[in-house]
């Protein structure tokens, strides 16, 4: 049965807010569009694949309505419902697809009225990316994939957020 509630087109005021929470709540998933450049898309896409391969794509669908591309910083962009990634962040699928991940669970937060956004809340958005590195090894059939994955969780287990 489709969602109620329509989730808004933006999430500026706490009517929105409210709106939005609605919906998910009632199982709202997004379409998830990309808007950028032919090679942005391939690249977006193939990050899009380990995260289906993951079963993350679902939870995905559900906070994430866009992933565009900017000549700016990566960000969450939580009035769009949007991840905005620059063509360097894409680059790399597998480190694309924590950090899309990564930024999916600041929303959920953001949606959730929890504070998304401080030391406490990048440490559990940092756990939520390492989680997903972790899925996605014991998945795949690819080694360089898997290499990959063991390259950035050693990163990340030397980093100040684990």
């Amino acid at each position: 049965m489709p969602p109620q509630t329509e989730f808004p087109e933006r999430i500026y005021t706490v009517k929105e807010w409210m709106e939005a929470r609605k919906s998910i709540s009632e199982g709202h998933k997004h379409r998830l569009r990309i808007k950028g450049s032919r090679e942005f898309k391939e690249k977006t896409r193939e990050a899009l694949r380990f995260i289906k391969a993951t079963g993350y794509y679902d939870f995905l669908r559900t906070y994430i309505r866009q992933i565009v591309e900017i000549n700016g910083l990566s960000q969450l962009r939580e009035s769009e419902a949007a991840v905005w990634l620059n063509s360097y962040c894409v680059k790399d699928a597998v480190d694309a697809a924590s950090f899309i991940i990564q930024k999916a669970w600041q929303m959920k937060e953001y949606l959730d009225g929890k504070l998304y956004y401080d030391g406490n809340a990048e440490l559990r958005a940092v756990e939520k990316r390492v989680e997903f590195l972790n899925k996605l090894k014991n998945k795949t059939r690819e080694e360089k994939v898997r290499q990959r994955c063991e390259e950035l969780l050693k990163q990340w287990s030397e980093s100040v957020y684990l």
